[in-house]
């Protein structure tokens, strides 16, 4: 049996998809299946307006841009099935022709809900084995359709969601989501400390700052939690330069007790040894908090998937929502102040981890293709 070509597609609006990607195209050399494509499909098919798309994605984050991303998301839902969205299924469309037509794949899977592939597939009758990796604790009904053959997803609420909208069970796998290989591999904390000049006999709050986009009062947060707590504050900025500048102003006044960073590679490291981590609710960010075990303060979700995620980590009590600067002070001065409640949130959050997701769903998506090639087989020659 010949090795498949694997067609990835995904899209840049956040870092979460394209890291999925990545990981299965990682996962699938491990097995030898080393031709594997990944698409980010609408900035290929849309250079010029893509980039504008992603900046309108990232104001989302701001007071202004909430309603209209919610207007946007739910929106989007209540007329796909209907002739005014037949221009918005074939976004990417002429890409994915061009793709199937010149690489010939065996196999297409997304980490972003990409509709042209359904209609495609409706459209022209091509056959192409399909799968959808939901990378959200949440269900957007975009990710459903009769045209995909498999879905994975990260928790049996998120299956349930699905199967009421009449898929059946049978092709609905619980796999988790796919997160990058330290994030699952064991590792001592102990010299991480020393690694980054923490002090071992305090608390560490970790915040990933990069994920907020642009958020006010950043440094009010910082300065009131060191003010009046005895921790030690780790920042990460991400990509995110002019932010890491404006904190590390900071750093000359609370010296060994606030430390700034940019983009960090290993940040797994930080992971291990967080107290605890104030965040946005993305689903691989959270899924990483799954796999190692670090309770969330989530800050301001965005209506969508970030507010879906938010309520689910919060009900399985391995998150606390906040809505108001004072919010996050009050949870994280609680956390730290009571080690009972911040061991069990620790335990709630690492309960919701699927482990080795990535490997589940590369043997899956192996088996089921060539399974299909063993009836077909047998079907012509016997």
């Amino acid at each position: 049996m010949k090795r498949p070509k694997i067609l990835i597609l995904t899209a840049e609006y956040g870092n979460g998809h394209v890291q999925v990607a990545n990981v299965l195209k990682e996962q699938f050399n491990k097995y030898n299946v080393s031709d594997v494509i990944i698409s980010s499909i609408y900035a290929e098919s849309y250079p010029t307006l893509t980039p504008i798309s992603e900046t309108i994605y990232l104001k989302s984050f701001t007071t202004v841009g909430k309603p209209i991303y919610s207007l946007c998301y739910h929106g989007i839902e209540k007329i796909y099935n209907k002739k005014i969205a037949r221009w918005f299924v074939n976004l990417g469309r002429k890409r994915l022709s061009y793709l199937v037509e010149t690489e010939k794949p065996d196999v297409i899977i997304n980490t972003f809900p990409v509709l042209a592939v359904s209609e495609f597939r409706r459209q022209t009758g091509m056959n192409i084995p399909t799968f959808n990796i939901i990378t959200d604790y949440c269900l957007h009904k975009t990710w459903v359709s009769s045209e995909i053959d498999k879905y994975y997803v990260a928790t049996q609420h998120v299956k349930e969601a699905i199967c009421q909208l009449g898929i059946s069970p049978s092709v609905v796998k619980v796999s988790g989501i796919p997160v990058r290989a330290p994030f699952e591999q064991s590792l001592s904390p102990s010299y991480l400390f020393q690694k980054y000049n923490l002090n071992p006999y305090k608390k560490t709050i970790l915040m990933m700052a990069g994920a907020f986009g642009v958020l006010k009062n950043l440094n009010k947060i910082c300065e009131t939690l060191l003010m009046n707590n005895d921790c030690q504050l780790v920042i990460v900025c991400g990509k995110n330069k002019k932010l890491k500048t404006e904190l590390e102003v900071l750093r000359t006044k609370f010296k060994n007790k606030l430390h700034v960073y940019g983009y960090v590679e290993r940040v797994d490291e930080l992971f291990r040894i967080a107290s605890f981590m104030i965040t946005k609710p993305g689903g691989i960010t959270l899924t990483e908090a799954t796999a190692i075990g670090v309770p969330v303060i989530l800050y301001k979700p965005t209506p969508g998937q970030e507010k879906g995620n938010a309520i689910y980590f919060e009900h399985q009590n391995g998150a606390v929502v906040t809505q108001r600067f004072g919010d996050i002070f009050k949870a994280a001065s609680h956390l730290l102040n009571n080690d009972h409640d911040l061991e069990r949130m620790k335990r709630s959050i690492h309960s919701i981890h699927q482990p080795n997701a990535a490997k589940t769903i590369v043997e899956d998506v192996l088996q089921t293709i060539y399974a299909g090639e063993k009836r077909l087989y047998r079907k012509i020659f016997y």
